[in-house]
């Protein structure tokens, strides 16, 4: 059985709105110490969009770590310490211009395990009304609706990659046909 790690120090090296990195100083089971580079995160929330007749509300955006416009699901970051719920409502609103009528929890990842805390609790919302888009004044997005088998025939092809995305379109996928099958 491994042992825990135990951190026996943390130095911010630069904190900005979004990440703080750190220099984590950890004492190995062996008794050895070793740095760790962290990023620290605030959270942030999701959300699968499902439309009246089963479509998908999709967002498409440029992310310039990639250099290339993305298919995402609405998400952002928390606001200081807002519910993760209520951030996955202001996204779905902000980003896509859609409010909802229900939304309940549907899963939680953790985006990078290796060097960050980052978790995404993402959320399934439906009775969907549209409204206007709010974005911030760096944001650039379009809006689509996609079926389920779309989506994910173009996570099969390599056209979507995105972590969050594939996670709760695949997992959404899985409890449609544990549905179709229990009927």
């Amino acid at each position: 059985m491994i042992k825990k790690f135990e951190r026996i120090d943390r130095k911010i090296v630069r904190k900005t709105n979004i990440l703080t990195y750190c220099d984590d100083t950890l004492k190995l089971p062996d008794g050895r110490t070793v740095v760790y580079d962290t990023m620290v995160h605030n959270g942030a929330a999701a959300v699968i969009a499902v439309t009246d007749e089963g479509k998908i509300v999709m967002v498409r955006q440029y992310r310039h770590t990639f250099d290339r416009v993305t298919l995402e699901i609405p998400a952002g970051g928390r606001n200081g310490d807002e519910e993760y719920i209520d951030a996955a409502i202001r996204e779905l609103r902000e980003e896509a211009g859609y409010n909802c009528s229900e939304i309940e929890y549907f899963m939680t990842i953790d985006t990078a395990i290796a060097y960050s805390d980052e978790k995404i609790e993402i959320f399934l919302a439906k009775g969907l009304s549209k409204t206007k888009q709010d974005l911030d004044p760096d944001e650039f997005i379009e809006v689509e609706e996609f079926e389920l088998d779309e989506l994910t025939d173009r996570i099969f092809k390599g056209e979507i990659l995105d972590s969050k995305t594939v996670s709760a379109i695949m997992t959404y996928y899985g409890f449609q046909c544990k549905m179709t099958h229990l009927i």
